[in-house]
């Protein structure tokens, strides 16, 4: 079967879908366990290619978390050139190692943006011109020692404007990252759940970069639209362990890329293995291969299909004032709460959170989910179960009540849901959302989740509350919801509060 016809073909991402939701029944009837000594590396490390260093001294940019966070990314400006200077911020910023902590059986090192189960599956790589600093290639980041290192020499931004069919920010950037999960580093853990987690976690580092590219000045565009095949190659990715997930275009520039008709060397660099044996689920290549696309036309194509019939649509939530707290600083204090107080939060900071996060995210495009609360203790507010309309700012109450229980529970009988004075409850229309662009859908909506939690992890730390994610049980979540939530399915869980306890 054509890979049109694999993304055409829904009911490849209705099946994922269902089959990896969680519930009490398959909770308690699977048995896994954590083989610790075969834990995979949380780092891709090329071994025979020399390091670039990145400067580490720069000066912060003063602008304040809140205002990157909302940015809607669009600039009208004809050049704007990122330096070696803001790749380095860009990158630290998103992916590099933050904060090292003791456990026993050895440090854990933190990076910029949360990951489920702290495994870090996502890589990044670079396709640029020439840049002050640095010359035009295809680089990856390593976040182990803060360097880049050279894949391919020369400007091959070429591949990615044919791969995305003319993708106008494409042609136009100097710069595009290109985020890649890998399978078998998160998988250790959450088995088939992982291109869930792709989403979720390809999403939070997206929320760092879009906020950063912000403060620096630099336009920055996700792009999902691209040929998945040509990528994977410019790359040279072993497609059954990593493959490409979504492009970042990240400055302007009035050069548009040359085009290149050159076949794509391979390069077999090796890497050091993630551990001494790797467990294959086939779920995780074959939702990806349904949602795959194989040629230029098809996606100039999706994305005709995923816009045209999306109402165009721009956010008047309100963002209240209430931190000036410059986005650098607030993505090294944010971490993951793992105790909240129960005593309320404001409605003022729980809409500052909403209304910020919900900005910037596909300019002119409506977001593809919809959020619900459980609100338990918010000052303004009435305890109960709540949607949240973006577009206006307003909390529209769907019934009053003590939902604490009942939040434990959705949160997979976790405490955390349950003590949090707020929980967001991200919902989709999958019907629709297939309907439209096929099962690359499914891939939008699990990163556009990450986003916004990526973009409210950082919007609670800039008011010095804490946040964190959770996942839950799925037709348990549409049903307390329902009927407001009737045919929409849960993609991801975000609660907030004062935090007792950080990770």
């Amino acid at each position: 079967m054509s890979s049109k016809l694999l993304n055409d073909d829904t009911s490849r991402g209705w099946a994922y879908h269902n089959s990896t939701k969680h519930s009490e029944f398959s909770i308690r009837s699977t048995a896994h366990y954590l083989d610790w000594a075969n834990q995979p590396l949380p780092l891709k490390i090329y071994t025979t290619i020399d390091p670039i260093p990145l400067p580490r001294d720069a000066d912060q940019t003063g602008i304040s978390a809140l205002s990157a966070i909302a940015d809607t990314g669009v600039s009208t400006e004809a050049d704007k050139l990122p330096t070696l200077n803001d790749i380095a911020r860009l990158l630290y910023f998103s992916a590099g190692i933050t904060k090292k902590r003791a456990f026993t059986g050895g440090d854990i090192y933190f990076r910029a943006a949360s990951c489920t189960g702290a495994l870090y599956e996502f890589e990044l790589y670079l396709v640029c011109r020439d840049l002050p600093g640095l010359t035009a290639g295809v680089y990856h980041f390593g976040p182990g020692d803060y360097a880049l290192r050279r894949l391919r020499d020369g400007d091959y931004r070429g591949v990615l404007t044919r791969a995305s069919a003319g993708e106008a920010s494409v042609t136009n950037a100097p710069i595009i990252v290109v985020c890649t999960g890998t399978y078998w580093r998160n998988a250790w853990k959450y088995r088939t759940r992982t291109y869930r987690h792709f989403g979720w976690d390809n999403g939070t580092i997206l929320a760092n970069m879009l906020a950063m590219a912000a403060a620096l000045q630099l336009p920055a565009r996700v792009v999902l639209g691209f040929v998945d095949a040509d990528v994977n190659a410019l790359l040279d990715l072993h497609t059954d362990k990593e493959v490409a997930f979504s492009l970042v275009t990240i400055g302007n520039t009035g050069q548009a890329a040359a085009e290149r008709t050159d076949e794509i060397a391979k390069l077999g660099f090796p890497t050091v293995p993630l551990s001494q044996s790797e467990i294959d689920y086939p779920e995780l290549q074959q939702i990806h291969q349904a949602s795959s696309l194989q040629t230029a036309e098809q996606v100039a194509e999706w994305r005709k299909l995923a816009t045209q019939s999306a109402q165009h649509a721009k956010s008047s939530a309100p963002v209240v004032a209430g931190s000036s707290d410059p986005i650098e600083r607030v993505i090294l204090r944010r971490g993951s709460t793992r105790k909240f107080d129960r005593r309320p939060i404001t409605r003022n900071q729980l809409s500052t959170i909403l209304g910020a996060s919900t900005q910037g995210i596909w300019p002119g495009l409506p977001l593809l989910n919809e959020t619900y609360l459980i609100i338990n203790a918010v000052d303004g507010l009435t305890p109960g179960a709540y949607f949240y309309d973006h577009m206006s700012g307003d909390f529209d109450c769907l019934r009053e009540g003590n939902f604490r229980n009942e939040a434990r529970h959705l949160g997979l009988q976790q405490e955390l849901p349950g003590d949090a004075p707020a929980d967001v409850f991200f919902l989709a229309d999958l019907n629709k959302i297939f309907g439209r662009m096929g099962n690359r859908g499914y891939r939008a909506v699990q990163l556009e989740a990450g986003i916004l939690g990526g973009k409210m992890y950082l919007a609670a730390y800039a008011l010095h509350l804490g946040a964190t994610g959770l996942t839950f049980f799925d037709d348990d979540v549409s049903d307390f919801f329902s009927p407001h939530a009737k045919g929409k399915s849960a993609i991801f869980l975000m609660a907030f509060g004062k935090s007792m306890t950080i990770a």
